[in-house]
């Protein structure tokens, strides 16, 4: 009888052996887990603030509670693929408006506690996770369309094919161009595209006309989605962001005018010049010489460029900030319809006014004679720099904040939920759009 129990035993451990081998190879418990009745479940609010603790290193205060902040928790988190340019890094290191848009965009929307994966040139930084599709930045090829389609084809497919065990994206946000407007059909996410230029040049709007119904669109000002044609569904207007507490206060003045932006006639670098030497003030043009402005530059600008008329190529950082913020006043002698003039913005967050032609987005901005002075020509422009002394900076950095990115970012997101079909359809109108916006139709 015990030889016949040991043989028994013995057979047992050979049969069994293996097979717990394989359980505990395979990280499988031999018994069940304990009983978790009497465990208390995690208060979501502490859950949430642990989170942004490890991701974000931005914690919610004890005291505030993370609906009351508006931030998305559990299942209200979107997650976001942000496009950007392929031609420059994320910040910029100088010139770059759309680029200085996306680094506070981004930032704002990480903040908000979403997940956000960003799209952009290499040496691009962000809170958001930053993926760079191509090997190499092209700050000299800007719009040539070979990079432009590499770039988002890539992103497309990086998009769609995501990594094993990795959510879906909910939602994509183009700021890349019209290559992702034109194969937008083909890809199965919802598509969010801002319009960062003029949509009424003929060749955009017929570009816009045929494949505007691939994407939800978003104007950054009332001037700019007032010029959409009928196909382009506009689904709000949403000023681009800024961070106004990065800037200075703009108390104390220097001697000098600004101008600030690309060397291209429509952005009115020689009409600056003509305003400062009619108000006799000094002069310093900041901004970078593109290619294809050479001519410009050597014909319009550098000639009349001496002891008060002054060009300091690209300006980036804090170095462009306290130039903002010690300027008289920015000059903005515009002959287009400007979609919405990042610099004004800028300006009015350092404290200092805006002289502006009433073009495009400017009335949107500058509130006449309160942070600034909308006018005709270059007489009344240079009419206007002496009287740029009885603005306040501090209504002017007051206005700002209008368009401050906290806002900017709120606004995207009811914009992502509604193509997401996660909230009602409704006109969505962003900070700064004011009393003279009209309304957009969703």
């Amino acid at each position: 009888m015990s030889e016949t129990v040991l043989i028994t035993g013995l057979a047992a451990i050979l049969v069994f052996t293996p097979l717990v081998l394989v359980l505990l190879d395979a990280g499988l418990p031999l018994r069940p887990p304990a009983r978790t009745d009497a465990v208390t479940p995690r208060d979501p609010e502490e859950f949430e603030r642990e989170i942004r603790r490890r991701l974000y290193g931005d914690p919610i205060p004890d005291h505030v509670s993370p609906v009351a902040m508006g931030v998305p928790t559990g299942g209200d988190r979107l997650r976001i693929a942000v496009i950007a340019p392929p031609w420059i890094p994320v910040p910029p290191p100088g010139y770059g408006g759309i680029e200085a848009v996306l680094d506070l965009l981004c930032a704002a929307l990480v903040r908000r506690g979403h997940d956000v994966t960003l799209f952009a040139a290499p040496g691009s930084r962000s809170p958001a996770t930053v993926i760079t599709p191509l090997e190499e930045t092209h700050p000299d090829e800007i719009e040539r369309a070979l990079y432009e389609a590499d770039h988002v084809a890539r992103a497309f497919a990086l998009i769609e094919d995501g990594a094993p065990g990795e959510r879906p994206y909910d939602v994509v946000h183009d700021h890349c161009g019209f290559t992702a407007v034109a194969m937008a059909n083909r890809i199965r996410l919802p598509v969010v595209h801002t319009l960062h230029g003029p949509i009424d040049e003929p060749g955009v709007h017929s570009f816009y006309r045929h494949h505007g119904p691939n994407v939800a669109a978003v104007a950054i000002s009332a001037a700019q989605a007032a010029t959409a044609p009928d196909t382009l569904r506009v689904e709000g207007v949403i000023p681009n962001p800024i961070d106004v507490d990065a800037w200075p206060d703009g108390a104390t003045k220097g001697d000098y005018l600004l101008w600030v932006g690309r060397m291209t006639a429509v952005k009115g670098p020689h009409r600056a010049i003509d305003v400062a030497r009619r108000a006799g003030r000094r002069l310093i043009l900041a901004g970078p010489v593109q290619p294809g402005q050479e001519e410009f530059f050597r014909t319009e600008v550098e000639p009349r460029l001496d002891a008060r008329v002054r060009y300091i190529g690209e300006v980036g950082g804090r170095a462009k900030r306290e130039l903002f913020a010690r300027a008289r006043a920015l000059l903005m002698p515009i002959r287009w319809p400007e979609p919405f003039g990042m610099v004004m913005v800028e300006a009015l967050a350092a404290g200092t006014p805006v002289l502006a032609f009433r073009e495009g987005s400017a009335p949107e901005i500058v509130e006449h004679g309160e942070t600034g002075f909308l006018v005709a020509d270059e007489a009344e422009m240079a009419e206007a720099v002496e009287l740029v002394g009885d603005i306040d900076p501090a209504r002017c950095r007051a206005a700002a904040r209008r368009f401050d990115a906290g806002e900017v970012a709120a606004a995207y997101e009811r914009i992502y939920r509604r193509v997401c079909g996660m909230e009602a359809g409704r006109v969505e109108t962003g900070p700064g759009a004011g009393d003279s916006a009209p309304a957009v139709a969703a």
